[in-house]
């Protein structure tokens, strides 16, 4: 709970602008991975094929095609490879690769939609369900992209993903994450400020009451409002509370739950910083959370991997590139440099 209230006291206590105007339009690319210029995708198969059969298998190859091109690019060499050998791709190298550096190979193959719903199914097959990731997919993704989600998982797995949730997560989370999970949450960037001072005002109230009340309007603010709204819904908090919004629900909120609220108002506030945190935690003390690592550094390289860069370096006073050098070795270390590319 600690972060949660450091992290809530500063948006509630910023006077900054951020939130008051509306967003504006980005149109530049924030992605490391860009398309190859010079892409021939029966080329880039048929290196693949000979990287494979090679004996020992040249990875240097494989990081070379795989890494350097766009998903796009990369959805025309599995084709191209289906068509030239009459087997799929991702087939020859799993029997070819291993460990973790097999993984980032395999993810890169599937569309943004296949690996969400990749990502998702595994986090809640077998023992225990991982809710961090649910909680990171849902509360990131646009309407379009949870839209696509959706679909993918249906045709791949056969189920329904809001049905799975419901039956791995309960309580206030399951509650949250089936409202993201309608990919009905409102994006408009202009701010309304009515609705803002009134939804900060409710949730005032609502801290007066007990858990059930609080945790009932935090959902329904936090899965319907914009980012851009959110943000000015905690600048408004922030003046009808001496505390904060942190102070008043301290004690209230545990666990998984408050880790989703946590990932929706961080995101909203700003999202590159978000995964700059989650790496770093990723990459934290004894052992690599590689999963985490590989998911987002693959899910992020053609949106926003380059200002989650540029925000790790504020905020840790190291490149990204540096910790991943650390703390991975090998071919696993050579593929996510290469995601990550030249800055």
């Amino acid at each position: 709970m600690a972060f949660f209230k450091k992290f809530l006291q500063k948006i509630s206590n910023d006077d900054s602008s951020k939130g008051s105007k509306g967003a504006p339009t980005e149109t530049a690319y924030f992605g490391t991975v860009k398309a190859d210029p010079n892409f021939n995708a029966e080329n880039d198969a048929a290196k693949l094929k000979k990287a494979i059969e090679t004996k020992g298998v040249d990875e240097a190859t494989i990081v070379e095609v795989l890494a350097k091109r766009s998903n796009a690019q990369r959805q025309r060499v599995k084709a191209a490879y289906q068509q030239s050998t009459g087997k799929p791709l991702a087939d020859a190298l799993k029997k070819a690769l291993k460990s973790d550096f097999e993984e980032v190979v395999l993810a890169l193959l599937m569309t943004p939609p296949e690996y969400d719903a990749f990502e998702m199914k595994r986090a809640m097959t077998g023992l225990g369900t991982s809710e961090a990731v649910l909680t990171e997919i849902l509360g990131t993704r646009s309407n379009k992209e949870i839209t696509a989600l959706k679909n993918t998982f249906k045709e791949v797995y056969g189920e329904m993903l809001e049905e799975d949730i419901t039956c791995e997560v309960k309580g206030h989370l399951e509650t949250t994450l089936v409202a993201l999970c309608k990919a009905t949450r409102s994006e408009d960037r202009n701010i309304d400020d009515g609705v803002a001072k009134s939804d900060a005002k409710a949730l005032f109230e609502a801290g007066e009451n007990r858990i059930g009340t609080v945790c009932s309007v935090l959902i329904d603010i936090l899965t319907n409002r914009s980012e851009a709204q959110l943000g000015k819904i905690l600048q408004y908090y922030g003046q009808l509370s001496k505390d904060g919004l942190a102070k008043d629900l301290e004690g209230e909120l545990h666990g998984s739950f408050e880790d989703c609220l946590m990932t929706l108002v961080k995101s909203a506030w700003n999202k590159p910083a978000y995964f700059a945190e989650k790496l770093q935690l990723a990459m934290k003390g004894l052992g690599t959370n590689t999963d985490t690592l590989t998911r987002i550094i693959v899910s992020r390289s053609e949106i926003d991997l380059l200002k989650i860069i540029q925000e790790y370096k504020r905020m840790y006073g190291k490149t990204l590139q540096e910790d991943i050098m650390k703390e991975t070795s090998g071919d696993y270390e050579k593929i996510l440099l290469a995601l990550c590319g030249t800055q």
